[in-house]
């Protein structure tokens, strides 16, 4: 079976790597694709993730432990300046969103979805799907507990039919 994977393994990167110049050669998407591109990953939610990530760093910074108060002001001046740049670097993520979106979807497609999100439904959905996914999370977990368990519980009786004893 581990061989089986392995061999899977490696087929598929050679497979990958040969296709690779062919995927190279595809057309670019064309700006309305990138376009609806954005908005998807905007409307649906997906680029507020983004925030949790940029704005911490700014604030781990802000809270550097300065003994100075002279310091601490500069500190706060140039997080500040840094707020533009770190929001520009932000912007590259989304439009790099964007790209991995029209590469998967149609121009069509994207803006199908892009309309669902900005239906009422849509923007419940984007504005429930934090709490949900916690949710889920913690469902995942108590599964895997349960699963975990339930394994170990089945495979001590299989063994012990066969006479053997896990511990």
């Amino acid at each position: 079976m581990i061989r089986s994977a392995s061999r899977l393994a490696t087929t598929s990167v050679a497979l990958f790597l040969l296709a690779s110049p062919v995927f190279a050669q595809q057309a670019q998407p064309s700006a309305g694709h990138l376009a609806a591109g954005r908005e998807v990953a905007i409307s649906s939610g997906m680029t507020g993730a983004f925030d949790a990530l940029t704005g911490p760093l700014l604030t781990r910074l802000q809270r550097m432990s300065v003994t100075n108060p002279d310091i601490q002001k500069d500190l706060d001046a140039v997080v500040a300046q840094l707020r533009p740049e770190v929001e520009q670097k932000k912007q590259e993520l989304i439009d790099a969103t964007a790209r991995i979106l029209a590469s998967r979807m149609s121009e069509a497609e994207l803006k199908e979805v892009a309309t669902f999100y900005a239906s009422a439904v849509g923007k419940k959905y984007v504005q429930l799907q934090p709490a949900v996914l916690d949710d889920v999370v913690r469902q995942m977990d108590l599964w895997s507990q349960r699963t975990s368990e339930f394994i170990m519980i089945r495979a001590r009786e299989e063994m012990g039919k066969r006479g053997h004893g896990l511990q």
